[in-house]
């Protein structure tokens, strides 16, 4: 320190100005496109880093990716900005880059019978409030569900109707009800349900109440007993030789949306690697199965040939040799045929006749 003059002590803080300076100020031939509501800087510099490569494609690769970002942050501090509890935040921009969906668009509800016999009928529906006035507790309680308002379950005397039995239960009889009525709005539900998806509700044993039912009909009701238990027929014994039951169908499975970065970074590229692969993708094993069955059928098409020219051939054979019955021209004797000894044919086809004008072998007397 006692041998630098002051002139180079100014110098190289120059220097170190400069050099900050340098570390925030980027400059580029094309402009970079920014979405400040995405984060998103997009650079339309050709990449010269990637045509020749060496060992320094790395820290350059490093270098392009920290200058697009430190555009990226410097647009960010042009923001306006606030403090929210010692803080300071930028206030970010719509996002003016639409980016595509994870998961497909939800299909709409479908819509219950009541809704459908609604919009007919041009019934709209009348918004009530959750809470109302309680005249017996003298305070606001909810209109349905627990502690609601004119809560008859908690009567301890009931009155008994005059046209109904003097001893019957009416706490038991409103229980019942209640049953009935909870029972009713699940069937109700499960019909909206099959309605949505198209689909047949068996009848409520399963079986329709004649004394003959199809072998259908039966499997069907059988399925529907066995899916009927808590664990909707997870632990039911199946017999030795029972099929698995067929529509029973599987639950689709997603990945979640956070977590397993390292799983969804492996996918990603492997989805990378097979667009930007010029050769098809091949299976291994479909593509043996498939020559294999070619194989197969080109085997069991040469055997029916050669056992439907079996048959067709009877007792001919080749060219030269003997044959009963053919043409001459193939150098065969033959009985009864044109250009041989005829026993008993026409006169005037070259051959001996006895008897009547019956052709191609001897006839008795």
């Amino acid at each position: 320190m006692e041998g630098q003059s002051v002139e180079e002590l100014l110098a190289k803080a120059e220097r170190d100005e400069a050099e900050k300076l340098q570390r925030i100020t980027v400059h580029k031939e094309l402009e970079l496109e920014f979405d400040l509501g995405n984060l998103l800087a997009s650079d339309r510099n050709p990449p010269t880093v990637l045509r020749h490569a060496g060992p320094t494609q790395e820290a350059e690769l490093r270098t392009l990716a920290r200058d697009n970002t430190q555009l990226l942050i410097n647009q960010l501090w042009q923001l306006p900005t606030e403090r929210v509890e010692e803080t300071v935040v930028a206030r970010l921009p719509e996002p003016t880059t639409r980016l595509p969906r994870e998961k497909p668009v939800p299909r709409p509800r479908p819509l219950t019978r009541w809704q459908q016999f609604a919009r007919l009928k041009g019934i709209r529906p009348k918004k009530k409030t959750n809470l109302v006035w309680d005249e017996v507790s003298g305070q606001w309680r909810r209109r349905w569900g627990y502690q609601r308002a004119r809560d008859d379950t908690k009567e301890w005397l009931i009155e008994v109707p005059g046209n109904a039995d003097p001893m019957e239960d009416q706490f038991a009889k409103r229980i019942q009800a209640k049953k009935e009525r909870v029972a009713k709005n699940e069937l109700n539900r499960l019909r909206n349900l099959a309605r949505a998806h198209k689909m047949q509700l068996p009848s409520a044993a399963g079986m329709h109440p004649t004394g003959h039912q199809s072998k259908e009909e039966l499997g069907r009701a059988m399925q529907v007993a066995k899916v009927s238990t808590a664990s909707v027929g997870r632990f039911q014994e199946r017999l030795p030789k029972e099929k698995a039951p067929r529509g029973s169908g599987k639950k689709r499975k997603f990945q979640p949306l956070f977590g397993d970065f390292a799983a969804e970074k492996k996918s990603q590229l492997e989805m990378l690697r097979v667009m930007n692969s010029k050769k098809p993708r091949l299976d291994v094993t479909r593509a043996t199965n498939k020559q294999m069955r070619e194989e197969d059928q080109e085997e069991a098409a040469k055997k029916r040939k050669m056992s439907q020219k079996g048959k067709r051939k009877g007792g001919r054979q080749g060219p030269g040799g003997k044959r009963k019955g053919g043409p001459p021209s193939q150098g065969g004797k033959r009985k009864g045929g044109l250009g041989s000894k005829v026993n008993s044919g026409p006169p005037g086809l070259g051959g001996k006749r006895k008897g009547g004008q019956h052709q191609g072998g001897k006839r008795r007397k």
